[in-house]
């Protein structure tokens, strides 16, 4: 006779919240943010994402460092224009809404062939085979201008066939629904990944080689398949910006696509699952909205990527979830006044910075066109003295209220922290 042994696994109540919360915020933003540019916006935010979750499942997970991600992620969406030209000539049949998985298939294709030897080192030896990759297949996109098009790139019409269910994706609305449900799916498919003995044991290469190697595996190997998934997950996303921009260049199979991409994910956070998504926010946010008020753009986004990495190297998600660790033992309230007191004066230093930047960039490129410009709704003279003096007044006096406000934020900081931890330690 044999005996069953049942265990009752409770249902993750909050786990399911956070999924379904994750969805409506994808169906109901582009309701709140309708414009053109508004939705081109968030379909960038939508593919980077999803670009930065996949570019984590190496940096993060695995610590592999990567300096050619955008390999895998812009040959995916080069095979997926070509599949979309050939969708148009009715020399397939294949619908628009599946194209991402063309992509995502030849990012693993690509993986599965140059992952084996890239991950037969790691550390910085990985990431040196890396920037080797990129810049070769960056060199061989100028090299075959059949399947790269040149320095011209490849280009595609994405409204292919009859319309189904009115579902055309001329509108950019139905671009965007369709990144949306990509993004959903990926991002849930990567996550189920951390749960795997695969995603598991990634973690322990990562934090401890030798031992994983003693007990019997094979870290190559465990390194070699992350990457080929991760590749995966990568050539969806160039599929789904083939779609929208609906060309393909060069500039796809970049160094400079993939350290962006590092950036992103390294602002966003890396040792949180959801750090890339923030990340891509941002990111877009600085090289996209930004550059279309300013053009220190790049300047300001070397800037914050500074910062984050002298002041907050787990990336803008650990600010979050030390913050929301506060509320959660209720000791947020003894927190926020010399907190709020910081990024005030932080804040008067940063916009002295920002007039005194702004006006050197007038002066060393538009000087040719007058010594005036508009400033915060104001107009300055680059070449007197007023604009200087009002920066300067605001630099010294935001770094005098930062010298001022940080002790004590930083004693009310150690002080809420000690006690969180003695709280915790006594109810384990």
């Amino acid at each position: 006779m044999t005996t069953t042994n049942m265990k009752f696994t409770p249902l993750n109540l909050s786990r399911w919240i956070i999924w379904s919360v994750f969805a409506l915020i994808l169906i109901i933003a582009p309701l709140v943010f309708n414009t053109g540019a508004a939705l081109s916006v968030l379909t960038q935010m939508g593919t980077i994402m999803i670009f930065g979750l996949s570019y984590n499942m190496l940096l993060g997970q695995g610590g592999m460092l990567s300096f050619g991600h955008a390999v895998y992620s812009g040959l995916g969406a080069f095979c997926a224009i070509h599949a979309i030209n050939l969708a148009s000539d009715g020399s397939v049949s294949i619908p628009i809404t599946l194209i991402p998985l063309v992509g995502g298939f030849a990012g693993m294709l690509f993986g599965v062939l140059l992952g084996y030897v890239t991950t037969k080192r790691s550390g910085t030896t990985f990431a040196m085979i890396t920037l080797g990759i990129v810049e070769l297949v960056f060199a061989c996109s100028l090299m075959f201008p059949e399947f790269f098009g040149g320095e011209g790139g490849v280009s595609a019409n994405r409204v292919v066939g009859q319309a189904f269910l009115g579902i055309t994706y001329g509108p950019q609305i139905q671009v965007y629904y369709l990144i949306a449900f990509w993004l959903f799916v990926s991002t849930i498919g990567m996550y189920a990944f951390t749960q795997t003995p695969l995603g598991r044991i990634i973690n322990a290469v990562r934090d401890n080689p030798e031992r994983v190697e003693f007990i019997g595996y094979n870290t190559h190997w465990v390194r070699y398949l992350t990457l080929i998934l991760s590749a995966f997950f990568a050539g969806i996303a160039g599929g789904l910006s083939a779609i929208s921009f609906e060309i393909v260049s060069a500039e796809n199979v970049s160094a400079l696509r993939s350290g962006a991409i590092l950036l992103f994910t390294f602002i966003g956070g890396i040792g949180f699952f959801f750090g890339p998504m923030l990340g891509a926010v941002m990111g877009v946010f600085l090289t996209v909205l930004l550059s279309e008020f300013t053009k220190a753009w790049q300047l300001y986004l070397g800037a914050f990527f500074i910062v984050i990495v002298m002041y907050a190297p787990g990336g803008i998600a650990s600010l979050l979830m030390l913050n929301l660790r506060l509320v959660k033992y209720g000791k947020f309230g003894r927190v926020w006044p010399s907190l709020a007191a910081v990024c005030a004066a932080s804040l008067v230093a940063f916009c002295g910075v920002v007039i005194a930047i702004e006006m050197l960039y007038h002066l060393s490129l538009e000087l040719v066109n007058g010594s005036e410009m508009r400033l915060f709704g104001l107009t300055v003279d680059t070449l007197a003295a007023p604009g200087w003096t009002v920066a300067a007044i605001l630099f010294v006096l935001g770094c005098l209220g930062i010298h001022r406000t940080r002790p004590a934020f930083q004693q009310v900081w150690g002080e809420v922290n000690t006690e969180i931890q003695y709280i915790a330690g006594a109810s384990s």
